[in-house]
């Protein structure tokens, strides 16, 4: 199973033109619901605003080698580390869910657009995918059973849904029925295996279809909302606010506030 690349194997019943048709479809829902999201929240309009508020506020000089020393260390930080994650639980988990689905997605694309109708696939491709929907469903499942909400103190279930759990619900449901179809594929199941492919395949383009309604695009303004804010630190314009929860010393009181929680 873990050695076998899915979609050649699938390639007998579905051409892999279609496959590559419909994974371009999915980059184009992404990409149009991005640009949809930022017009529809004004996000891009709002971080622009700040970024002219921040620069008038200034009130020293950041040189360039200055902000591409921040832009290294937000992408080290921010993006690779995800540092922002005081709770080293939800931290963990959304590594896992992060790199797990990166691995997923770059392993579906490679196989599809280059081995889906090939006799043979390397063998350490159908391994990162299978690695990678597993990784994914260990950090999205701890952070949906156990660190979404606190219940003892908000009283909130595991089964109550809004419509901003339709990112980590679909992506869940798209590596699950992944590796459910994957399974039953190696297995010679063919009927079932038939079943877990049409609800892969509905959950990923309720996944990717979805990114208007859900916070897909989210991660997308994070990084960039990171980099402004280390330049406002860099060149003063954060000066007469107050200083980050994690810094308390920082404010000058003489006692120490304890960060918040992240759930």
């Amino acid at each position: 199973m873990f050695t076998i690349n899915p979609f050649s194997e699938l390639s007998g019943l579905i051409s892999p033109i279609w496959m590559q048709i419909y994974v371009m479809a999915m980059v184009i829902l992404v990409v149009g619901g991005t640009l949809l999201d930022t017009i529809h929240k004004k996000s891009a309009q709002y971080f622009f605003e700040n970024a002219e508020k921040a620069r008038k506020a200034a009130s020293r000089t950041v040189s360039g080698g200055k902000k591409a020393s921040i832009a290294f260390k937000t992408v080290a930080e921010d993006v690779l580390t995800s540092a922002e994650f005081c709770n080293p639980r939800r931290r963990i988990a959304h590594l896992l869910t992060m790199y797990g689905f990166i691995l997923f997605a770059a392993a579906t694309a490679i196989m599809i657009f280059g081995y889906a109708g090939a006799s043979s696939t390397p063998v350490i491709l159908p391994l990162l995918w299978h690695v990678g929907a597993l990784m994914l469903c260990v950090g999205g499942y701890w952070f949906w059973f156990f660190i979404r909400v606190d219940v003892a103190a908000e009283g909130n279930p595991w089964y109550r849904v809004v419509r901003a759990d339709l990112f980590i619900l679909s992506l869940l449901a798209t590596a699950t029925f992944g590796l459910i179809w994957s399974a039953l594929q190696a297995a010679g199941a063919a009927g079932w295996s038939t079943l877990f492919f049409a609800l892969f395949i509905l959950a990923s383009t309720v996944l990717f279809g979805g990114v208007l309604w859900s916070k897909f695009a989210h991660m997308f303004f994070k990084p960039a909302a990171a980099f402004q804010r280390r330049v406002a630190e860099a060149d003063g314009s954060r000066d007469g606010l107050p200083a980050p929860a994690d810094k308390p010393e920082q404010f000058g009181l003489g006692i120490k506030r304890l960060a918040p929680k992240n759930y």
